[in-house]
């Protein structure tokens, strides 16, 4: 048997869930798609009291979207390790903290921070851990 203690692994260290409502324009449900959603596992942000939106260039990353529901709440992880999608032509950097960015004109993706951006600062969060794979770059929230 392989020594677990050789591979590193982040996944479900720490994650705490909410329930919030969609948005039900960036996020929609969807019966077929897996987790209710076809925008399941893009970042979210906060676009009203108790409401949940993708996340839009330099926006603030509230979680990862992990399940929706046909009554339009859905969960999210809000703190924890996970993986979320890059943008294009994100910078990715471990050790600095993440806002969102766009994948063409898609929202729900994410970037590092731009330091030199006085707005971006006080939106940022988390630390990246590893963007070996842009597709699923692992950090903590």
């Amino acid at each position: 048997m392989a020594d677990p203690r050789l591979a590193v692994a982040y996944g479900g260290i720490g994650a705490r869930f909410a329930t919030f409502k969609i948005d039900n324009s960036t996020i929609t449900y969807l019966a077929t798609a897996d987790g209710g959603s076809s925008q399941v596992g893009l970042a979210v942000t906060l676009s009203a009291a108790d409401t949940v939106a993708l996340v839009a260039d330099a926006g603030a990353v509230l979680g990862k979207l992990i399940h929706v529901e046909s009554d339009n709440t859905c969960t999210v992880q809000i703190a924890g390790a996970m993986t979320l999608p890059a943008g294009t032509g994100a910078s990715l950097t471990p050790g600095k903290a993440i806002v969102g960015c766009l994948l063409v004109a898609a929202r729900g993706y994410i970037r590092e921070v731009n330091t030199a951006v006085a707005a971006e600062l006080g939106v940022c969060r988390g630390v990246i851990l590893d963007a070996g794979t842009t597709t699923a770059v692992e950090l903590v929230l």
